[in-house]
């Protein structure tokens, strides 16, 4: 009886080889703890995405996640950590869009925009160009004139050299002639008190919750923001779009999940559902931020796409920078 059923088991085993279904499998997934890397420290709001989408990743899959910190060099810390690590769905990273992607444009690091495959996005987070209270510019069209005006005087602070901010107040000079001299600082907090304290007179920042408790507070004001549409809790702010900058909408950040090039397309087809199951979940878009939600899931496929495209437009900005 054992002889025959063992007969009919490699019988069984040579057929699933031969059709392909079980040689190129992955075994049970996951089989161990989870990491995810985050090149950002602890407690800011991409920090707070990672963990929050961690968390139900815990809970889906059985299995601990982890969250690592690894702040530094624009990301690359983190990033080289994360590259050299198994592609077998065990280590994962907090992809921050367009940074991940640009970084590697600009400054030598061993990896690239290939060297990940997206899984999902987890929070999408805007710019706002804004004053302080105490600020002459009334709106963006009185901002905007006086820049034309006066190319290169008027300082906008930044949170970086080579963030998107960054790079769009460069395009805002290359595609319609309006020059303002980027000031990079490292952080929100550096950011929040030059404008208070009239360092500078504007600053282009992701509108994170700490931004968005000085709009509301009316210590800043906004004056225009980066999407192709106006956001619900800012509704009287205008777009760049609407104020003739259609071209300037990248500097909204995505903020998701990848793993290593090579990781199989069963495990990542796995990690795509868990975070789409765990952003219909109120509790989870609730601790995330309901504002900073997505109104309907980016995926692996989307998410790529919105890589490639940030990659074609900010290329030729990137090699200025890289070059000089």
């Amino acid at each position: 009886m054992r002889r025959a059923w063992a007969g009919f088991a490699a019988a069984a085993a040579l057929t699933l080889s031969c059709s392909g279904q079980a040689a190129d499998a992955p075994e049970e997934y996951p089989t161990d703890e989870i990491t995810v890397i985050v090149p950002y420290t602890a407690g800011g709001p991409t920090d707070l995405a990672a963990r929050t989408m961690g968390a139900h990743l815990e809970k889906a899959l059985g299995q601990p996640v982890i969250v690592e910190n690894l702040p530094g060099a624009a990301g690359s810390v983190a990033m080289n950590e994360f590259v050299a690590s198994e592609p077998d769905g065990h280590t994962l990273t907090l992809v921050a869009a367009p940074s991940t992607v640009v970084t590697p444009m600009i400054q030598d690091v061993p990896y690239d925009a290939n060297s990940f495959v997206t899984i999902g996005v987890i929070t999408e987070m805007p710019s706002v160009l804004a004053v302080g209270r105490d600020s002459g510019f009334a709106d963006a069209a009185a901002f905007f004139d006086a820049a034309r005006q006066r190319p290169g005087e008027l300082t906008v602070g930044t949170p970086g050299a080579t963030t998107s901010q960054a790079i769009e107040l460069r395009r805002l000079a290359n595609e319609y002639g309006v020059q303002v001299t980027v000031v990079p600082f490292n952080g929100n907090a550096e950011l929040i008190q030059a404008v208070l304290g009239g360092t500078v007179d504007a600053v282009l920042v992701n509108v994170s919750q700490d931004i968005r408790a000085q709009i509301d507070a009316g210590d800043f004001r906004a004056l225009a923001i980066s999407p192709a549409e106006r956001v619900d809790y800012l509704p009287d702010t205008p777009t760049l779009a609407e104020l003739g900058f259609p071209e300037l909408t990248y500097s909204t950040s995505l903020f998701g999940f990848g793993a290593p090039a090579g990781t199989p397309p069963e495990i990542v087809s796995r990690l795509e559902q868990a975070m789409r199951e765990g952003l219909e979940d109120p509790a989870v878009r609730q601790q995330l931020d309901e504002a900073y939600v997505p109104d309907e899931f980016i995926g692996a496929a989307e998410f790529r796409e919105r890589l490639d495209e940030i990659v074609t437009v900010y290329g030729p900005v990137a090699q200025e920078l890289r070059g000089g």
